[in-house]
């Protein structure tokens, strides 16, 4: 999987941009956390189209991206956490054990 490192508040309009014209996904992950570092590496493991951008965001060393991600798409924050973004705003979003490949492929189907 190519990750684009989420690294800039300002790299979230640039999502939004780009989410009128392809898929746009958030996974926030914490370094220190099994269960993240489970759903990180199952999520890796999985076939992932080259039709959708996957940022990746280390949530412990940019928390302040990270509560800009919940402000700018109205979510409420959870680690790990998994956001597509569609035509600007997030239409779905998953955390912990619910982070999985087949199901964000169903959602940007829809």
């Amino acid at each position: 999987m190519n990750w684009i490192h989420l690294t800039t508040e300002e790299q979230l309009e640039n999502i939004k941009l780009k989410s009128a014209t392809t898929p746009q996904v958030i996974f926030k992950h914490s370094t220190t956390c099994s269960i993240s570092k489970m759903a990180f590496s199952r999520f890796e493991r999985a076939d992932a189209p080259d039709s959708i951008d996957f940022y990746y965001l280390d949530l412990l060393t940019y928390r302040p991206i990270s509560n800009a991600i919940a402000e700018v798409f109205q979510v409420h924050h959870e680690s790990p956490q998994i956001l597509l973004i569609k035509n600007g705003e997030c239409v779905y979003d998953e955390s912990h054990y619910g982070i999985m490949m087949d199901e964000l492929l169903e959602q940007v189907a829809q």
